[in-house]
């Protein structure tokens, strides 16, 4: 099946243009039809771009979730629904994800089933969960229960990115302050200063001879940060044990790998009550979170206890055992299991370690300022005393 960039006209008059898999230019003109679009012209892309984005913003399936449920909810039939959906997206690639869903089940898949072959958009937790919600007749619990698990996600995803962007573009500051006094700067006063005729203190000379390399050498100090990130990029993807070890390091980083392990175990608890609290037994729950914590020692404690309760172990044993998760989650698990509501109890601590690390963010953010604000005030410190340094030794000398 070849991929066929398309241009069409909808009922209305608008232009639509977009992409989809097709077998020929006949069944694309079939499969366009279906989504209530008059074809215009299509053209088979030879070569997909290794760089094109397959995704779908977590926004859009957020409102597809929220939609879907309301309609199954109301008595609509799935294929109904989602040919309803398909029709007021205006995001293209999901629109096209959507028509693709309504092929299948009109080919006789189950939803689940459909999913399953986009991937790339709908994950193995969220498939998982539509086939139990399928399998029990709870559908539109299921989907409810995506829904608020996706906004969860979405708050979560922006607490991490405030966590990374804010250092990053303030250090992105301070470098280049420090790269523009190295670079412009010294080199005016470098002249004035030697030609005082004054023995350099060894702070001057290391700041000349610094700022002489940073003038000759400027592109390799612009190219080295990212050789350097793309060199860690491809280590870590073609090396599993340089993956496990950068893994490691990042859970043991100050102040960072504290609300990173927060975060994972946020997601993990979260994850696993939704699994476990939609029917799918606790081994394939555990096996399925094993793909969303997204660190691989994580991940390899977690395989190790599903190993240990395939062998027989109960569930607080085996996480216990396994020497990552803090007090307060194996204790809450005991309480749930001996209570037989696991899912409330991992619910409560997906809903502690949430507001624990909004508050850890805030917190770090409110360090990092004035950490960063110290390191700028010493490079610039240590430039203004290498450079007047020799000039107010020789005022001093005049004085005298």
């Amino acid at each position: 099946m070849a991929v066929y960039n398309y241009k069409a006209v909808a009922p209305d008059g608008r232009t639509v243009v977009g992409r989809i898999d097709a077998l020929n230019i006949v069944d694309l003109e079939l499969r366009l039809r279906r989504m209530e679009l008059d074809l215009v012209s299509g053209e088979p892309v030879s070569n997909r771009n290794l760089f094109a984005a397959g995704g779908v913003p977590r926004r859009e399936i957020i409102h597809f979730c929220f939609h879907l449920e309301l309609l199954v909810r109301a008595g609509v039939p799935i294929l109904e629904g989602l040919a309803d959906l398909r029709d007021s997206l205006e995001h293209p690639r999901f629109r096209e994800v959507v028509a693709s869903l309504v092929e299948s089940i009109e080919g006789g898949q189950k939803l689940s089933q459909a999913m399953a072959s986009q991937n790339k958009v709908f994950n193995k937790v969220f498939v998982s969960l539509i086939r139990a919600g399928e399998a029990t007749g709870r559908l539109p619990t299921v989907l409810q229960s995506l829904t608020e698990s996706l906004k969860w996600e979405d708050e979560l995803a922006s607490q991490t990115k405030k966590l990374i962007m804010y250092p990053a573009f303030v250090g992105t500051i301070v470098l280049s302050a420090t790269f523009f006094l190295m670079i412009y700067m010294v080199p005016q006063l470098k002249q004035f200063v030697k030609n005082m005729g004054q023995v350099l203190p060894m702070q001057t000379q290391i700041l000349f001879f610094v700022s002489d390399l940073l003038v000759s050498y400027w592109y390799v100090a612009l190219l080295l940060p990212i050789v350097f990130a793309l060199g860690l990029r491809v280590l870590l993807y073609r090396n599993p044990l340089a993956r496990i070890r950068f893994d490691a390091v990042k859970l043991r980083l100050p102040f960072i790998g504290d609300i990173l392990r927060k975060i994972i175990l946020s997601r993990f608890a979260n994850t696993f009550a939704l699994l476990y609290a939609s029917g799918i037994p606790i081994l394939e729950s555990i096996r399925t979170t094993q793909d969303v914590v997204g660190n691989l020692i994580v991940r390899q404690g977690l395989e190790r206890v599903e190993q240990l309760i395939s062998e027989g172990q109960n569930v607080t044993a085996a996480f216990h055992s396994i020497g990552f998760f803090p007090p307060l989650v194996i204790r809450m698990l005991r309480v749930g299991e001996s209570t037989g509501a696991l899912d409330d109890a991992l619910i409560n601590v997906s809903y502690f370690y949430n507001r624990d690390v909004k508050e850890s963010v805030e917190k770090v953010q409110q360090l990092i300022e004035p950490m960063l604000t110290v390191v700028l005030g010493c490079l610039l410190g240590w430039i203004m005393l290498s450079v007047l340094g020799p000039v107010y030794d020789v005022i001093s000398k005049i004085k005298t």
